[in-house]
């Protein structure tokens, strides 16, 4: 069965996550992604390393179906490679720091020079203008300049980061987007171009909804947010306010664990059944019908306390008993899933999202499976190369060099970090 990239070939760079996570997803759509390294590899194989020696699970996690090779780019033979694997790929990635490709002598419009069908992909914190251009960035980093702080928390406590790596791994996906996008247009152009994406950019633009808000509150409060919001200039923390045109919150069920809760959403629609179900239990058979309650726009003035009702009935309830309840009655609703019940979860092992795969440092571990379901080429899923694994393969069967050139390139330390000096 073929993949939907098959046949397309890409020169990755990058390293820590960002950039690893773009280039993941397209090998798991079949491209043939060679896995650029320095003579040390990827920061990331050696870093919260728990099994010595080993590549750590940073690096197997964000890597697989990949093509290892170690180059030096600082020797001539070094260079040479790089110039000879820019001619046979569709995309080259990286994500150095500002200038960094530049001083080594390959700026785009070389790199357009060398290969015009190449496509390149850039991730900076910031872009590469600007006068927060030269700025190193980091994944919360980017989460508090591109909004996502400010606005997840509660209004009188510090602002949170999420647990979502929507910097990196959110940027990651925003280049394969990008990068698809310029494939396409290659095929009616024939010419490749510079695609980038900006940290801060990617974390703005999962944001929108925040910047909806912002611009919202110019003409009054916003009556869905269950904090006050009259007079404010930007979007508040609200907890776990939905954000959006229905009412939502996260209730604790038993037995009161920090995971026992339940995301519930109370659509207009599900509002009167609901009430049904819950009201005769806490002693208010007619709570569909209270004034308080009985239209969206009272419910939102009074949700706490509204709030306060729903988690009054669900304490006696785990969440996955309070969700059967909710499910019956089509209110849309949700667990709070730990990583230990997802690792676990039958609709997540039945959905391939969390698949176990043998690794020859590290033995069996498991990897978070491919979120992009096709249907005629589903994604098969290999472990992470080992540093330089496929140097000779990559030399021999991309490049077409010879044993006795491969040779050559190693005694000259293409491939290798130069010695120390005694």
């Amino acid at each position: 069965m073929s993949q939907a990239l098959q046949g397309i070939r890409i020169l990755d760079m990058t390293h820590v996550q960002a950039g690893p996570t773009c280039s993941q997803l397209l090998a798991w759509m079949g491209a043939d992604v060679i896995k650029f390294e320095p003579p040390q590899g990827d920061a990331t194989r050696g870093q919260l390393r728990d099994v010595p020696g080993a590549d750590s699970l940073y690096f197997t996690m964000l890597n697989c179906n990949k093509r290892s090779i170690t180059v030096n780019m600082k020797p001539a033979e070094g260079k040479l490679i790089f110039v000879d694997l820019l001619k046979v790929c569709d995309i080259v990635m990286e994500n150095f720091g500002p200038g960094v490709l530049d001083r080594l002598g390959f700026t785009w419009e070389k790199i357009h020079q060398i290969n015009p069908r190449i496509v390149m992909g850039s991730i900076k914190g910031f872009g590469s203008s600007g006068p927060y251009a030269e700025f190193k960035a980091y994944e919360n980093v980017a989460q508090a300049m591109g909004g996502a702080m400010s606005t997840t928390g509660v209004p009188d406590g510090p602002p949170f980061v999420t647990g979502a790596q929507i910097g990196d791994s959110g940027t990651g996906l925003h280049l394969a987007i990008g990068l698809l996008g310029a494939l396409q247009q290659r095929h009616r152009t024939g010419l490749g171009q510079y695609v980038e994406v900006a940290m801060m950019d990617s974390v703005m633009n999962l944001c929108r909804v925040k910047f909806r808000d912002h611009q919202r509150l110019s003409r009054g409060p916003l009556p869905e947010y269950s904090v006050p919001t009259e007079g404010l200039s930007e979007t508040p923390r609200a907890g776990n306010d939905s954000g959006g045109g229905q009412l939502g919150n996260a209730i604790q069920c038993k037995p009161g664990g920090p995971n026992d809760f339940i995301y519930v959403v109370v659509q207009e629609a599900v509002w009167d059944a609901l009430a049904k179900r819950i009201g005769p239990s806490l002693g208010r058979p007619d709570l569909a019908t209270e004034a308080k309650f009985a239209t969206i726009a009272e419910r939102r003035k009074h949700q706490n306390e509204m709030w306060s009702l729903i988690t009054q009935f669900a304490s006696s309830y785990t969440k996955r008993e309070f969700m059967a309840i909710l499910n019956e009655l089509d209110v849309p609703c949700g667990p709070i899933m730990s990583t230990a019940d997802l690792a676990d979860d039958e609709h997540v092992r039945g959905r391939d999202m969390y698949v176990e795969l043998d690794h020859p440092q590290r033995g069996s571990w498991y990897n978070v499976g491919m979120p992009i379901k096709l249907s005629d080429s589903p994604a098969i899923i290999s472990r992470s190369p080992t540093l330089g694994e496929h140097n000779d393969e990559v030399l021999a069967q991309v490049l077409g060099y010879d044993a006795s050139t491969i040779d050559s390139l190693r005694a000259a330390g293409a491939m290798s970090a130069p010695a120390k000096k005694a």
